[in-house]
């Protein structure tokens, strides 16, 4: 009886989209305040999108499908990492962003296999340190965060190959990052940084983003690599390709040798739609995103760390648009 009732209140469509099979399972902006049971009896599951709701946890028994690989939690009203989470141990994409998160729990160690996390518009004032367990994490993305400092044994994540650090609070440019020479996108904007030293010595870095912050002059960089910043106007072999505000309308695929340079879907390709909640799932709109893993739409406003995002299950790992370490 109580599953049929189950049954009875779940939204039009999924019902559905639960019995289909699919590996692929997307539960975003359905208005859950409790993920349904059923889901976490669906142990074909490989990547469940449950962005967008009310949930303030999950079910234990979520940990049941350890078939998972790429779980989408954000935009919900989390105040923890559930620990059912933390026992998803073949997880290699997270994504947390947009909750009430201030820490990450001892158990989050576990997730060794996690090649991506995106834990943006949180609150979290210090790096959590128990990313320093996670041997494949290639992907951290932390903007809009409390951070004001990342701590010196930063460079203990060797791996790190792409670091999202805008709308923090960085005053100065944290000098341990000179020491990641895994580094191939690092951004910036929207801090408090006033000066910036040179990063020749990241010789693998392609794209480095310093757009808002008061910076009297751009870093000098490798030839290749792209700049996105005020003062970024011209062409110097000296410093490196630059994008100027002006020039920020097109966009670049690192893989393709265009140019990434758009002032709204830069680096992170923080997209967002004309009208707040507006979603994106069409595969021509995830057709415009290049280094992220997947395109956000909405708008919104600085408490909500300004942007809705939506995640589209398309295209989420198309090695033409995306690196291959995303």
């Amino acid at each position: 009886a109580s599953k049929s009732l189950l049954k009875l209140k779940l939204p039009l469509g999924v019902e559905e989209l639960l019995e289909s099979g699919d590996p692929v399972l997307d539960l975003s902006y359905r208005k859950f305040k409790r993920l349904p049971l059923r889901v976490c009896e669906l142990m074909h599951l490989e990547k469940l999108y449950v962005c967008g709701n009310r949930l303030r946890t999950v079910p234990d028994s979520l940990s049941q499908l350890q078939g998972l690989r790429t779980l989408a939690l954000d935009f919900n009203k989390l105040d923890d990492i559930p620990l059912a989470v933390c026992e998803l141990t073949n997880l290699t994409h997270l994504y947390v962003g947009s909750n009430r998160l201030m820490t990450l729990p001892p158990e989050f160690t576990n997730l060794k296999n996690l090649r991506c996390f995106w834990m943006e518009s949180n609150y979290f004032q210090t790096f959590p340190r128990e990313l320093y367990d996670l041997p494949n994490l290639k992907s951290l993305q932390m903007g809009d965060n409390r951070l004001k400092t990342l701590p010196s044994d930063f460079c203990r994540m060797a791996s790190l190959k792409g670091l999202w650090l805008y709308g923090n609070r960085f005053e100065t440019f944290p000098k341990v990052l000179l020491r990641m020479e895994s580094l191939e996108i690092l951004d910036f904007d929207r801090n408090k940084i006033t000066e910036l030293p040179s990063l020749k010595r990241l010789r693998p870095l392609h794209l480095f983003s310093y757009d808002h912050n008061p910076v009297m002059e751009p870093p000098k960089v490798g030839e290749e690599v792209i700049l996105v910043g005020e003062g970024a106007a011209e062409k110097d072999p000296a410093i490196g390709l630059r994008c100027s505000p002006r020039e920020r309308r097109t966009s670049r695929s690192p893989m393709s040798g265009q140019a990434m340079c758009s002032d709204r879907n830069r680096l992170v390709q923080r997209s967002r739609s004309p009208k707040p909640g507006q979603a994106i799932h069409s595969e021509q709109e995830q057709a415009g995103s290049v280094v992220e893993q997947y395109n956000r739409s909405g708008s919104g406003n600085q408490k909500n760390q300004e942007t809705l995002k939506t995640h589209s299950p398309l295209a989420k790992e198309n090695e033409i648009f995306f690196p291959n370490w995303m």
